[in-house]
Formats: structure tokens, C-alpha cells, sequence
């Protein structure tokens, strides 16, 4: 019989790293709430045109790495790739637009994209993400960006990099993409396959190429950051200014692209050093003009997303936040009855309490208790006791009462 594994690009999170992966959603779920952002779930798969007509037809998200599937009915869904279009699909569909604006929501969940596995990359991942919509305020952009880093901080990330740029309107961004065109047009010859057959697709990519005759020729290639309209230059201003007086060091990356086509003004994009060459940590931007691709009324917004695995990746290994556990021992069968409702009594106070479950005897059961590492075990027998695993004291106890009395002074809980 063939022995049954994971599918190639998914992880099993154990127990260990599935703490640390909830401690992470925990903090950011903290930090944003005190900036205002309420949480949100969307599907796990949605109608395939909300990543088409959001995410763009001609990214390699979209032409390459979508897990895309026909349902009994013949309809065409997808696995979401990301966060921010199913996220705008809902504030279309649930007028959301009526409640006071910006609306400020985060979520945090399951993802997938058919892309080659490597460290810290899956093909099913969780990231976080935050999303302010119905206003066009630099604040927001600055806001996220902060919230991101304080993330990171919080995570232990280490040093870090900011990049940072913006890509102005639609319209700006649509008249520099056929000078950048007629640019690469004209030094065809020395470009990689694969971005020479882009061309007219989606030309911004070459500059994350690596093929170094495509990075020659891109260190002459028009900037659009060079050719922001005045409104545009204004707003990005405005971010930057409000980074500087936080006191977060950010680097202006003019060839800064991020792989969705939703992108309007400020993109962004934090990385590590302890990640190698694939630094990215997370980043994001604003996409004044996504909610309108998806049938919906002229509305800005901005947002982020921030992979898990990135961040612990980063992060390394790290010992957990130390917690008192209760071990509860039966020293006699008849004893097993009590030691359950013990242990009911003992979690109803907020301790971590675990009991033997597994037919061991005392020693093993005492050797258990020194696995989990339980500060204090209640052995129940014809008499309770406590003993204090650090020292190997036992102390007798009348009652429940007495128990969690003596166990609260053992755990220091």
C-alpha cells in the first residue's frame, strides 16, 4: 500500500510551531485592533474573475499559479492567492461603503499558489493582512507601513529593510509602461527569453529579473517614479514625512514592483537579512482603483500582507513564553474520578493542567509530569498531596481549595 504524505508544497504544522504561528496571529490581531482594525473572514475560494479582474490577467499569479477548479455546476473557482480582492469583493457585496469610512479590517488564514517550494514558501501558506478602505489619506499608507514593522518588532524578526516608492495613477502608470515598452523594444536582443516574450504583457517585471543582460539594460531604463503628476508626488510626500517623524529609515526604490496589477501611488516592502536572497518579509501598497475593476464605486484603499512562515523563518528559533503546567497523578484506580474533576477545577482557574490519561504507574506517571514540564503534580491517592517538581517537596492538602491554594504558591501562577 503506498504510504500516504503531505502534497508537495504543503506543511504540517506540529504542535510546537502551531503555538508560535497562533502567539503571532495573537500579537498582530493586538496591534491593529489598537490602531482600529476590526477582523474579517472571506472564502477560501471565491469566483475565479474576482483574482482575474483584480489581481490582473496578465500576472504570473494569475497566468501560472492559481489553484483553479470547475464546481458540480460548471462554475470556474479558485483557491485565493491572496487577500485584498476577496476582502473588496465583500465590502462591494455587503455595502460596506455605508459605514463610516476608511473601513479597517485585518484577517489572517490559509493561502495558495502553485509556486516552486522553498524555504519559508509554500504552496499553502498563512499570511496576515490589513486593509484600510474608503479613503485616499497619506495617513493610512504611513499608518500600515508602522503597524507592519511593529509586527515584525514584535516578532523578533531582527534587522530589517524598507523600500519604499510609488507608481502614481492608472493613467501615469499606463503612459510610463509604453515608454518603459518602446524602451526594452529597442535592446530586445540583450533581454532574457522570458522578459523579451513579456513585453507587452507585463514589462514592469523585468526589473526583478535576474538574467544579468536584463539588469544591464535596466540600469538605464525610465524610472516612474520620475514621472509622477504633481498630485501623486504630493501624496507620496506626505507618507514619507510622516515616516521620518516616527523615526522609521525607509530607502526610495524607484524599480520597486509588486506582482499585482491593483497597485496605484506607495508600494512598499520590508526585508530581512536573515532570509538570504528571497529577503522579502511582506509589504503591500494602495490600489485606488480595485474596488471599481470589481463592479463597485470609485473607492481607494491600502493594505498589506505578511507570510507566516516569512516571519518565523526570520524570526528562528525562539523559546516560548514560560507557563506554569499542573501535572495530575493517580496513585490508585479508585482515585481516578476525583483526579478529572480535579483537573476541571484547576483549568476553571486558568491553569494548564494536564492528567494521566494513559495507564502509566506513579513513576512513570512522575516521569511524565517532568516531560511536560510541570511545575507542581497533585497526586490523589487515599490522601492529596502536592509536590513541588523543582525542589521534590510534598505537601498534604484537605480539599480542592487547599490544592489550588498550594498549587498557585508552587506554580507562581
Amino acid at each position: 500500500m503506498r504510504k500516504l504524505q503531505a502534497p508537495r508544497g504543503t506543511l504540517d504544522v506540529l504542535p510546537k510551531d502551531a503555538r508560535r504561528r497562533l502567539e503571532l496571529v495573537a500579537t498582530a490581531g493586538e496591534v491593529l485592533g489598537r490602531a482600529g482594525y476590526e477582523p474579517m473572514e472571506t472564502p477560501v475560494f471565491e469566483d475565479t474573475e474576482v483574482f482575474a479582474r483584480g489581481v490582473g490577467e496578465s500576472t504570473d499569479i494569475v497566468q501560472k499559479e492559481m489553484f483553479t477548479f470547475e464546481d458540480k455546476a460548471g462554475r470556474s473557482l479558485t483557491l485565493r492567492p491572496e487577500a485584498t480582492a476577496g476582502i473588496c469583493r465583500a465590502y462591494i457585496e455587503n455595502g460596506m461603503h455605508k459605514l463610516a469610512q476608511p473601513v479597517k479590517v485585518w484577517c489572517a488564514g490559509p493561502f495558495f499558489r502553485h509556486e516552486a517550494p522553498q524555504a519559508g514558501r509554500f504552496r499553502q501558506f498563512t499570511q496576515i493582512d490589513a486593509e484600510a478602505i474608503g479613503s485616499d489619506d497619506p495617513s493610512l499608507d504611513a499608518e500600515l507601513i508602522l503597524l507592519l514593522d511593529e509586527i515584525f518588532e514584535r516578532a523578533g524578526t531582527g534587522p530589517r529593510r524598507l523600500r519604499l516608492s510609488s507608481l502614481g495613477t492608472r493613467e501615469t502608470r499606463a503612459d510610463y509602461i509604453e515608454e518603459l515598452k518602446n524602451f526594452l523594444r529597442a535592446r530586445e536582443g540583450e533581454l532574457s527569453e522570458e522578459v523579451s516574450a513579456r513585453i507587452d504583457q507585463n514589462p514592469l517585471r523585468a526589473f526583478d529579473a535576474d538574467h544579468p543582460g536584463t539588469q544591464a539594460v535596466m540600469k538605464d531604463a525610465p524610472l516612474l517614479l520620475d514621472r509622477l503628476a504633481a498630485d501623486d508626488a504630493e501624496h507620496f510626500a506626505a507618507v514619507r514625512a510622516l515616516l521620518d517623524a516616527a523615526g522609521l529609515e525607509h530607502q526610495i526604490d524607484p524599480t520597486l514592483v509588486r506582482g499585482l496589477d491593483y497597485y496605484t501611488r506607495t508600494v512598499f516592502e520590508f526585508e530581512s537579512e536573515r532570509l538570504g536572497a528571497q529577503a522579502a518579509l511582506g509589504g503591500g501598497g494602495r490600489y485606488d482603483g480595485l474596488i471599481e475593476e470589481l463592479s463597485g464605486p470609485p473607492t481607494p484603499g491600502v493594505g498589506f500582507a505578511a507570510g507566516i512562515e516569512r516571519i518565523l523563518l526570520a524570526a528562528g528559533e525562539q523559546e516560548a513564553a514560560p507557563q506554569a503546567r499542573v501535572f495530575v497523578a493517580i496513585a490508585k484506580p479508585e482515585a481516578a474520578q476525583d483526579a478529572f474533576g480535579l483537573a476541571q477545577r484547576l483549568r476553571g482557574a486558568g491553569m494548564r493542567v494536564e492528567l494521566e490519561q494513559a495507564g502509566r504507574s506513579m513513576k512513570g506517571q512522575l516521569k511524565q509530569a517532568d516531560r511536560i514540564g510541570a511545575s507542581a503534580t497533585v497526586i490523589l491517592g487515599d490522601t492529596i498531596e502536592v509536590k513541588d517538581m523543582d525542589s521534590g517537596e510534598q505537601r498534604e492538602a484537605t480539599d480542592a481549595n487547599q490544592v489550588l491554594e498550594l498549587v498557585r504558591e508552587v506554580a507562581g501562577s
